[in-house]
C-alpha cells in the first residue's frame, strides 16, 4: 500500500512504501540568510517530516544534496556532520545544481525507513 501525505498536484511531502520513507525536496525556512543557517533550518524541516512520518534521522537510508555552489561545500557540511548521529551516516550525493529560486543555497532529499 502506498500513503501519501500533504499532498497537492504537483507533488506530496511525505510518500511512505513497505516500511520506507520518501521525503520530497526540502529547502531553507529563510532564503535571505547564508548557507550554514539555510542548511541547518533545511534539516529542521527533514526532521519534522521523519518525525510526522514514523521515522527519525537514525533511519535515514539515503540523501542527495543539491547545492548552489560548491564553494559552499564544506561549510554545508559542517552543519551536516554535526547533525547526523555517529554511526548512523546514511548513503549520500552531492551535486551543484541550479536552484528553483535565486536566493536558494541548498535543497536536501532523503529517504528513509520507518521506525
Amino acid at each position: 500500500m502506498i500513503e501519501r501525505q500533504e499532498t497537492k498536484q504537483r507533488m506530496s511531502r511525505i510518500v511512505k512504501h513497505n516500511g520506507t520513507v520518501y521525503l520530497c525536496g526540502q529547502v531553507c525556512a529563510d532564503a535571505t540568510q547564508g548557507i550554514k543557517e539555510q542548511t541547518q533550518t533545511m534539516l529542521d524541516k527533514v526532521d519534522l517530516l521523519l518525525d510526522q512520518a514514523g521515522s527519525s534521522r537514525k533511519h535515514i537510508l539515503s540523501a542527495t544534496i543539491y547545492i548552489k555552489d560548491m564553494k559552499d561545500f564544506s561549510e554545508m557540511n559542517d552543519v551536516w556532520d554535526s547533525w547526523v548521529p555517529e554511526g548512523y551516516a546514511p548513503a549520500r550525493a552531492c551535486v551543484e545544481a541550479s536552484m528553483a529560486r535565486e536566493a536558494l543555497l541548498v535543497e536536501i532529499s532523503v529517504i528513509a525507513a520507518e521506525k
